[in-house]
């Protein structure tokens, strides 16, 4: 019965599919298999063919096999290794290439045989890829094949750097690089137009030769790619969904990375689930927006044609399940974010008391706050409510260096103007000094102290102006400028105890009956996730010992990335007209990420039109259902500590 039960959990997925609850114990499997793999062949006098990849995901798998040879004696002697690609042109010491990556991250801590290390040379010249890719194959062969390939999944659907279009029978060759894989590497190379156009790659037909393959993905950033991949139709255009002809291939995610899967998305089509409150209304919203009906017009045969019988069977009829769904989301809505006083709050998302509340917002960077939930904003300072914001970051890494030229200029037009004639030749020599740097500036070149401080004066300025047209004085402005940002600068592991401490101290200065934080946890940066790890621990820290604690409620917010699913949000906040163009001046003040921003992310448009899209989606939706038809929308979720 488990095995019956289980085919029918996974009917949807068309290759193998193991889920970890997280990439730690993931990675640690995958070690342990091809720890397996070398040691079998130790027993055999045999080499071990290693097929290896890049990038984040398998980080925490080199990082595993280092611990198992320093600290349990296995052995990289008889081990070969076959990279599946590096870029072109690239040299091998350049920080972006895969020889420093694989160097850095597992030769330089094992005993392998240098002369065992394989990867493509970025350095070639153009006549001579075409002999060097038809030997790598070769050598491959000779090997004796690939006992194991490990690859990740690119957003575009990549494997390796086979790209949409790729033919399921290639070979080793040059590719042209999809310009959202190249945007996904911008970061790393500092900005895309820094990012080679080319790779050499391992081919899908070399590939497939591995005796095993195992995709690894994480986090929910993949989820989308992922769910194409195992239970989309095999095309060209998702080169992965090649594995699924595959007999030898298997899928490893974390939860976050399987979430779209069918059987963790809409579990109710794919198996018989017990309904949960939680499980219900996330069915029902999904069957409303499925089918284009708004929830009251819903009928018992909507839900048995999807899957749904049982719980009309159980809680039904379909009328009593829709007024109850409809209920709950319409008791999401409000307009009185701090809480509506000398009103029944029992069927209201936050509490009427006390009246006027003490409210922190947590940005991460200096136009979180008026980019996700500006609107929001605005009204919990027009209801009368002691409103902080706290901008945890100084985000000088996203200033454009003229921009500096610019303030610098001014900086010294002002200076002579005023007759400040020595600090007007001082900054005349810092101008002549940072413009001789940004001219022979190098991608991803940290910039000099002074610069990161002119950066973040810059941001600074320009969220002090947002603020105060959200309605803040400025002693409730505060800029925390953690040191975490800039320390990450130039090494990756860091101490953010005192990061917590200085967070710790705004708690207790501020006392909040409300804290917002941003829930964006798949932002490309990484900051929001990192800069709600501080907050978090502060609060759980500041929970033992104050009293204040016990009547304080943490917010999630999401950016302009992504937004809560409609069946998540607990409290929806409708913004007219009005306050949806005072959001739009308030992120218009953000004038260095206006345009053009350093890091715009995948989407082309501009950080208050993605906002305003954004929330005007979210009530469209709440319209959708059947619930009324506001101008906006900004949706949040409590975070319980329990």
């Amino acid at each position: 019965m488990a095995r019956l039960n289980l085919l029918e959990e996974t009917r949807f997925e068309k290759v193998p599919v193991s889920v970890y609850p997280d990439q730690n114990s993931a990675s640690k499997n995958v070690a342990n298999r091809i720890a397996e793999i070398i040691r079998a062949k130790q027993e055999k006098g045999e080499k071990a063919v290693l097929g290896l990849a890049t990038g984040a995901t398998p980080v925490k798998v080199y990082q595993e096999l280092i611990r198992l040879h320093k600290e349990e004696g296995l052995s990289f002697k008889n081990v070969i290794t076959f990279n599946l690609d590096e870029y072109y042109p690239m040299q091998p010491d350049a920080d972006q290439s895969y020889v420093t990556f694989m160097n850095k991250n597992l030769f330089e801590h094992v005993d392998i045989d240098a002369a065992n290390v394989n990867i493509p040379d970025g350095t070639l010249a153009s006549d001579q890829v075409n002999a060097f890719c038809e030997a790598y194959e070769q050598k491959i062969t000779a090997a004796g094949g690939l006992d194991i390939q490990l690859l990740g999944i690119g957003r575009t659907g990549h494997i390796g750097f086979n790209e949409p279009g790729s033919a399921p029978n290639s070979g080793t060759r040059v590719v042209t690089l999809d310009d959202l894989t190249r945007r996904d590497a911008s970061r790393a190379f500092g900005g895309k137009e820094n990012v080679p156009t080319k790779a050499i790659t391992m081919g899908v037909g070399t590939i497939f030769k591995a005796r095993e393959i195992i995709l690894m993905a994480w986090t929910e950033t993949k989820a989308e790619i992922i769910k194409k991949a195992v239970e989309g139709e095999i095309s060209s255009e998702i080169p992965a969904t090649y594995l699924q002809l595959s007999d030898n291939v298997e899928f490893i995610l974390d939860e976050a990375a399987a979430s779209l899967l069918t059987r963790f998305d809409l579990p109710w089509l794919a198996e018989d689930v017990t309904w949960t409150p939680s499980l219900i209304k996330k069915a029902v919203v999904w069957l409303a927006l499925e089918i284009k009906k708004p929830i009251l017009k819903l009928t018992d045969e909507d839900y048995n044609a999807h899957g749904m019988a049982k719980l009309v069977t159980e809680t039904g009829p379909a009328y009593n399940i829709n007024i109850r769904i409809f209920n709950e989301l319409q008791h999401t809505i409000t307009g009185w974010p701090g809480g509506k006083p000398n009103v029944d709050d029992s069927q209201r998302p936050e509490r009427a008391n006390p009246a006027k509340k003490n409210v922190i917002v947590f940005s991460p960077h200096p136009d979180d706050d008026v980019i996700s939930m500006g609107g929001t904003f605005i009204r919990l300072a027009d209801q009368g409510h002691n409103v902080h914001v706290a901008y945890q970051t100084c985000g000088n890494t996203a200033v454009w260096d003229d921009d500096v030229v610019r303030y610098l200029e001014f900086a010294e037009d002002l200076a002579k103007q005023i007759g400040a004639e020595a600090e007007a030749s001082q900054i005349g020599r810092i101008y002549d000094e940072e413009r001789a740097i940004f001219a022979t500036k190098k991608p991803n070149q940290i910039d000099t102290e002074l610069v990161r401080k002119i950066k973040a004066l810059i941001r600074k300025g320009e969220a002090i102006a947002g603020a105060r047209l959200v309605g803040l004085p400025d002693e409730n402005i505060h800029f925390q400028d953690l040191p975490f940002y800039d320390r990450q600068k130039f090494s990756k592991n860091v101490s953010f105890e005192d990061d917590i401490q200085q967070t710790m101290e705004l708690l207790r200065h501020v006392k909040p009956h409300q804290v917002f934080a941003a829930g964006d946890f798949a932002d490309p940066h990484g900051t929001h996730k990192v800069c709600f790890d501080i907050l978090f621990e502060a609060l759980s820290r500041l929970s033992k010992t104050d009293e204040w604690t016990k009547d304080c409620w943490l917010w999630l917010y999401r950016g302009a990335w992504h937004e809560y699913p409609i069946h998540e949000i607990q409290m929806a906040v409708p913004l007219s007209p009005q306050e949806v163009y005072r959001k739009r001046l308030a992120i218009f003040k953000h004038q260095s990420q206006k345009d053009l921003p350093v890091f715009p992310g995948d989407d082309p448009r501009e950080f208050w039109v993605r906002a305003e899209d954004r929330t005007s989606e979210t009530a469209a939706l709440y319209d959708q259902l059947g619930l009324a038809n506001y101008e906006a929308i900004e949706a949040f979720v409590r975070w319980k500590f329990d």
